[in-house]
């Protein structure tokens, strides 16, 4: 694709939304009524309900701006903005599912119960070593990374499905989101401190109902503590919030991520993302983010909601 190119006028220009847009703004609505029903219960309902109003004025600023000049370059601002926003409405999760009681101790039973021992307790503690350990949280870093490449190669290279592409990976983001917002597991990073560590270790799991949302104590990243990816983990680690860990949308949006590059048969994609997605698959329990079973409930969902939304996409012709 030529740089002109990003900039021809199309001869045929969309006039409505995106169907990625109407994807953001029917979550935008649905969470706006859970926000007024429960007003009196959340900290700060007014940010809540004026986040959702800007990203309403933000979808309709683009389309006007498409509108006046409709072209790759603005088709792509109108998704790429939107993609933006993503750790927005991942932590926006939070002030949603703390209304709810903490589920923790459900997730970290059912680990208990079918391995005999806590994952994401044992995993990390038995390699530590300093290559598999940057492996593992560089995949982990890797995941926003993942979706720009799949996202950009669409963009550049398939252009005629890239809306397509980035309807597919938004929908299931907000797809997670949504069972987020009702399925509060903050994951063992956050649950481990707030009940003990001696709990853990004798696989006795307390229920804290819904006094997690005051108990953001967050483990440490573990393995070699020089490392960069320790060090960017870390980092990020100290500003997030408990939000969702069941299933592991790390591991379902790598999930469908890759298999939109499978769809491209371009084997220099395929086979850059295939080793990093293994790896952010065995990252989620080695740095305390998920239990294992919120690992393979993101392996299943990802491939159902890829099956689901691409199913969707081709029927609505996006």
């Amino acid at each position: 694709m030529k740089l002109k190119d990003l900039f021809t006028i199309d001869e045929r220009p969309r006039k409505g939304l995106l169907a990625l847009e109407w994807v953001i703004l029917a979550y935008a609505a649905v969470t706006l009524l859970v926000v007024l029903f429960c007003f009196t219960k959340i900290d700060n309902p007014q940010a809540m309900i004026w986040g959702r109003v800007r990203v309403a004025a933000i979808t309709m600023g683009l389309w006007a701006v498409y509108r006046f000049m409709p072209c790759k370059m603005t088709s792509f601002l109108r998704v790429i903005i939107q993609m933006s926003l993503l750790a927005w409405w991942y932590q926006d999760t939070c002030d949603i599912n703390s209304l709810f009681p903490n589920l923790d101790h459900v997730f970290a039973a059912w680990d208990q119960e079918i391995f005999g021992f806590q994952p994401a307790l044992v995993f990390a503690e038995r390699c530590a070593q300093p290559l598999l350990s940057e492996f593992l949280e560089l995949s982990y870093v890797s995941y926003y990374p993942i979706i720009m490449m799949v996202s950009f190669f669409y963009f550049f290279a398939r252009n005629k499905e890239f809306e397509k592409c980035c309807f597919i990976i938004l929908a299931t983001f907000f797809t997670y989101f949504l069972i987020f917002d009702f399925i509060p597991v903050a994951g063992p990073m956050y649950y481990y401190p707030a009940i003990g560590m001696e709990n853990v270790v004798k696989g006795v799991f307390p229920v804290l109902g819904d006094k997690m949302a005051g108990q953001w104590h967050i483990m440490r990243p573990p393995g070699w503590t020089d490392g960069f990816g320790y060090q960017f983990i870390a980092d990020v680690h100290e500003n997030e919030r408990p939000t969702g860990a069941f299933p592991s949308s790390h591991i379902g949006v790598a999930v469908v991520c890759f298999l939109l590059a499978l769809r491209t048969r371009n084997k220099a994609l395929v086979l850059t993302l295939l080793p990093l997605c293994v790896g952010i698959f065995f990252a989620t329990v080695y740095i305390r983010a998920h239990y294992a079973v919120d690992a393979f409930a993101g392996l299943i969902t990802g491939i159902l909601f890829y099956v689901l939304w691409a199913g969707i996409a081709k029927w609505k012709a996006v």
